[in-house]
């Protein structure tokens, strides 16, 4: 198991957000973290990655447990992009460096650049490379956060709300993105999301989190009508169109 996370308790000062959160990821899969808001998919990323520290439980990367991490080699395991990130005045080549900054000790090296410059190619950015990202689209500004993740070179890419403020077309491409690269790169991903039909159309599998605990957990078999009514009190269908399935409210 690359990741594993094995009964984490988190509370605010107010409330309590996660219970016993138990569940593990393989390497090249790609995890959708499914709930209604409010409910710790947001917490959770944030405990994994080590922003929050959870009252109970732990979190493996690995065989090494992340509070026991450096920074930075927490920082070269997992790549994380948050819901809400501000741009700011610098080009799309130098914000996507700094997903270097992990490996870099004295100064930019030659392998520094050469990853940047084939991750722009990857993401097909060239063209964007030299333009200042407060100047991008929402879809061109998201693919660059996802290239600065992809720069730090992780064994676990995670995403919360990566497709939240975009249009269809920049939803399914930066899904398609995300799921190109773990296959391609032999990681994995975990991505918080709203949209059941995006979350079936790239995730191996799926947690369904209720009020903090985890509801169900699994492949697609879990995703059924009553599971989701369950967590979402909404009545819905489940149907396959062409070899998709999709979720479609009654």
């Amino acid at each position: 198991m690359i990741l594993t996370v094995q009964g984490l308790d988190f509370n605010y000062p107010s409330h309590r957000v996660l219970k016993d959160i138990s569940f593990s990821v393989e390497k090249g899969e790609c995890v959708a973290v499914l709930g209604t808001n409010g409910t710790g998919k947001s917490t959770l990323l944030k405990c994994i990655n080590r922003i929050l520290k959870p009252q109970k439980g732990a979190v493996f990367i690995g065989e090494n447990e992340i509070q026991k991490l450096k920074q930075t080699d927490l920082a070269q395991r997992i790549g994380y992009v948050s819901q809400s990130n501000q741009s700011f005045r610098t080009t799309v080549f130098d914000a996507i460096l700094i997903g270097r900054k992990p490996y870099i000790k004295w100064d930019v090296t030659e392998k520094d650049l050469d990853i940047v410059n084939k991750i722009i190619e990857m993401l097909e950015l060239e063209k964007y490379s030299l333009r200042y990202i407060d100047e991008l689209s929402g879809g061109e500004f998201q693919k660059v956060l996802i290239a600065r993740a992809l720069a730090q070179e992780p064994d676990i890419l995670m995403f919360d709300e990566p497709t939240s403020s975009l249009d269809l077309k920049n939803q399914l491409e930066v899904i398609k993105i995300i799921k190109e690269i773990v296959k391609s790169k032999g990681i994995s991903a975990v991505v918080t999301i709203h949209d059941l039909n995006l979350a079936l159309r790239f995730a191996d599998k799926f947690i369904l989190l209720k009020e903090g605990k985890i509801f169900a957990a699994g492949g697609i078999e879990i995703m059924t009508s009553q599971n989701i009514e369950f967590v979402y009190s909404v009545s819905v269908r489940v149907e396959h169109l062409k070899n998709t399935v999709v979720v479609v409210p009654v």
